[in-house]
């Protein structure tokens, strides 16, 4: 429990608080004469209300780490888990593979598979995917393949030998599998929804430990709180109940308001606690002496959000220690965030405008818009490249601007109301120029003449409803609103696999940091902890190659062409990354060997490299990467290979890996200059233009005459179809579909052809975000539309 403050600093448990949560299950645990049947009714009393005490204190998203953590924890106690194979399915190594003989799988699948095959218990699983694959291909295609039986002997394996043969084919399942394998060894208890009930924890609180909630945007239990205290006795009629919204010089009359409440034995409610970080401490020694020989009835109930990151966390550890912890989340969903924004709104609401059906039918489609843009942050940097904080309030302004245009124009001012809403009311939180042609593009699919037509769809197989009362527009979403999935937004299917995978990744990784790698394993842990990383060392030095030599390349041509300028800007780039690697790694291995102090930076990488993680100090001397260790040095020395090619005549290569490159906007400029030159063109008046061939790397011989052939490009949203030319639907379960060779080159920016293209991003990784690298337009026979919301993009790294 004490480890969970590693996934949110707002995650403190005292012991205190467990020995109180430890001594209540003792009370409440059935009594029974058999000492065996008393010891193990306690054991599992004990762990199920320590389970539901830590667990209300946690936000939705670490529910299931922590609950699959204690349940391996408890089996690796009991002796029934292999800690290897565990290991295995936490880290999931991954053997580099370029090209899979099954057809069904993708090289990075079939690489964790011949890595997996290595295990005493799963040798041979590659050797069965070839003689056997159309049983596999069954597992892979279903739709819940963790309730499918595995073929041949492997149906037989363990439950955790089974996850990792999942981990490997289906990562999108790993969330639904762990909550079975929790089934199954703790019980159905754990794994059912628990309902926080107000009632239940006003009796488990006293005067010592307040009652704090973290807040979620768009939550506020304050309506509860107040209906609870009305029941019991407490109002602020009665003048025995205290809220004070913290900020702005209301500490004294917080700090009076308990010291008056603690003896009267009153009820206060201390709001925005977070916004007052200079005042915490004092809050802290406050609660700490009110708390004592106080009325019994006292009672303390806080609320604050948490820090955006750690490095903000302000709360002392202190009061949530000593506070019983519960987490306020609003419903997800399309359906329960649709109903939520209409809930802001009253049948007096739709009645106030006196052109009544253009208000309405707007103001649904408003809402629809509203519940979109806060839903599509579930799907990461394919949904927004940022979060922002979007709220009821920006809803509620926007129906006023639209009561007030509707009530002043004869003609319902579309233009107007779409700028106002999406680039003022909600465009005024957007960051991203990318996120605003979005939020833009939205509005203008949902808002527009067709919805009094009857012929507008505000996401398939929902239409725009009818004129009809308040009450019925509520009924109206629960009858025809299709189920949650990700075409409700405009995205493909593939956005909630991909969702669901980083989900999946997020949990095992977090588990794997969780995980006492010293005190499990016995005696002997440390030291096989540090053999590993040793061997690590040793490999990455004995693999890593030597810097350039700068002055000899350089002799090797007087021209310095905008080509050449790119080649030797990457290889001393390349070389300060060597050095440092070099540097830290003989360092570190100096340490391990006892010839060295252990130093904090030695630690952090030691730490990454048994992680397999890239270490900070080298990932700040490289590009934006999210690979595993292993794999971004895969990707250093291909790099370095194709820079000892370039070097050695200076001949731009045949077809230019533009993932490998340092700085591929230097690159991209490149293309640029040398066409520029050449034709004695303004830079500033050029742009590059595109065309997508249908071959591969190995196809070409030789560079074109003019231009650059690049490759390296996956496409996330769509794929690219090689026999049509165009941006097309992407297929189910190919998330990222690699991009044949694309033929860059510049012309002058009134040639460059904008009919039927999408204008497609190019980001260095699927954080997108901050990566931007270029843009480029790509070939479309449906409208750019389609692809903007489904967030169509072209990477250099998956």
């Amino acid at each position: 429990i004490n480890d969970l403050s590693k996934i949110n600093p707002m995650y403190q448990f005292s012991l205190k608080t467990f020995n109180s949560a430890f001594n209540k299950a003792m009370e409440r645990a059935e009594w029974d004469e058999d000492v065996r049947i008393r010891v193990h009714t306690l054991a599992e009393a004990i762990t199920y209300s320590v389970f539901l005490y830590t667990s209300q204190g946690l936000f939705e998203r670490d529910k299931l780490t922590f609950l699959s953590h204690i349940t391996f924890q408890i089996l690796l106690k009991q002796d029934k888990l292999n800690i290897q194979e565990l290991d295995f399915l936490l880290q999931f190594p991954v053997e580099p593979s370029k090209v899979c003989p099954v057809s069904f799988l993708s090289p990075h699948t079939w690489g964790a598979i011949k890595v997996f095959s290595s295990l005493d218990h799963l040798t041979g699983l590659d050797r069965d995917f070839e003689t056997s694959p159309k049983h596999w291909r069954k597992i892979v295609e279903s739709c819940c393949p963790e309730k499918e039986r595995l073929p041949h002997d492997w149906k037989n394996k363990t439950s955790l030998q089974k996850l990792i043969i999942l981990r490997a084919l289906r990562p999108d399942r790993i969330t639904y599998a762990l909550k079975n394998f929790v089934e199954e060894n703790l019980g159905t208890k754990y794994v059912e929804p628990a309902t926080v009930e107000f009632e239940k924890l006003y009796e488990d609180s006293n005067p010592c430990n307040p009652l704090f909630f973290i807040l979620s945007p768009g939550v506020d239990p304050l309506k509860d709180l107040e209906k609870l205290g009305l029941k019991l006795g407490f109002s602020i009629d009665q003048d025995t109940l205290h809220n004070v919204s913290l900020g702005q010089g209301q500490e004294e009359i917080a700090e009076r308001v308990l010291k008056s409440a603690s003896q009267l034995g009153h009820w206060v409610i201390l709001q925005n606690v977070h916004l007052v970080a200079s005042w915490l401490p004092s809050l802290e020694a406050l609660l700490e002496t009110t708390g004592k020989n106080s009325h019994p009835n006292f009672r303390v109930f806080m609320m604050g959000e948490p820090a955006q990151s750690p490095e903000y966390h302000v709360i002392p550890r202190g009061i949530l220690e000593n506070s019983i912890k519960i987490t306020n989340e609003p419903p997800t969903g399309m359906n329960a965030s649709l109903h939520a924004a209409l809930n802001n709104f009253s049948q007096d609401t739709l009645d106030m405008c006196s052109r009544e059906q253009e208000f309405n039918l707007m103001l649904f489609s408003l809402c629809f818009f509203h519940a979109s843009l806060i839903e599509r942050c579930k799907f990461g940097a394919q949904g927004w490249n940022h979060k922002y904080p979007f709220s009821t309030g920006d809803l509620t302004i926007s129906s006023s601007v639209l009561y007030n245009y509707l009530e002043a124009n004869t003609k319902v001012p579309w233009e107007d109301l779409c700028y106002l809403f999406g680039e003022i009311m909600y465009g005024g939180h957007i960051t991203d120029d990318w996120d605003r042609r979005v939020c833009r593009t939205y509005l203008q699919e949902l808002m527009n003449p067709k919805m009094f037509e009857g012929e507008l769809l505000l996401c398939p197989g929902f239409p725009s409803p009818p004129i009809m009362d308040y009450s019925g527009y509520h009924s109206y979403i629960d009858e025809h609103l299709p189920c949650e999935n990700p075409t409700l937004y405009g995205l493909h299917p593939n956005a909630e696999l991909e969702c669901l995978t980083v989900t999946s990744d997020h949990l095992l990784r977090t588990m794997f940091e969780l995980q006492p790698h010293n005190s499990t394993r016995g005696e002997g842990a440390a030291q096989s902890s540090e053999d590993k990383v040793k061997s690590v060392i040793e490999d990455i030095i004995d693999r890593l190659p030597d810097e350039y030599n700068m002055a000899e390349i350089m002799s090797k041509t007087a021209e310095r062409t905008p080509y050449v300028l790119v080649c030797l800007q990457e290889c001393e780039r390349m070389n300060h990354l060597i050095a440092e690697m070099h540097r830290s790694l003989n360092e570190l291995e100096l340490g391990l060997k006892g010839e060295l102090t252990i130093s904090s930076s030695m630690e952090t990488l030691q730490s990454a490299l048994f992680s397999d993680v890239v270490p900070d100090s080298w990932a700040r001397l490289s590009y934006p990467s999210t690979k595993t260790l292993a794999h971004w040095f895969n990707d250093v020395l291909l790099s370095c290979q194709e820079l000892d090619s370039w070097t050695q005549d200076f001949v731009l290569p045949a077809v230019v890996w533009l993932s490998g490159l340092f700085n591929p906007q230097s690159f991209l400029t490149a293309v640029l200059q040398s066409i520029a030159r050449k034709n004695e063109w303004p830079l500033d008046r050029m742009c590059l233009t595109v065309d997508v061939t249908k071959k591969t790397k190995d196809d070409f011989g030789h560079p074109p005459r003019e231009g650059a052939y690049i490759h390296g490009f996956f496409m996330e949203g769509a794929r690219w179809d090689c026999q049509s030319g165009v941006i097309s639907e992407a297929i189910l379960r190919d998330l990222t579909p690699a991009m044949p060779v694309v033929y860059v080159r510049a012309v002058p920016s009134e040639e460059l052809e904008l009919k039927n293209t999408y204008e497609c991003p190019v980001y260095r990784t699927k954080q997108r975000g901050g990566t931007h690298v270029w843009t480029l337009h790509l070939k479309t026979k449906q409208s750019p539309a389609k692809w903007i919301i489904a967030g169509v993009a072209l990477l250099l790294s998956v």
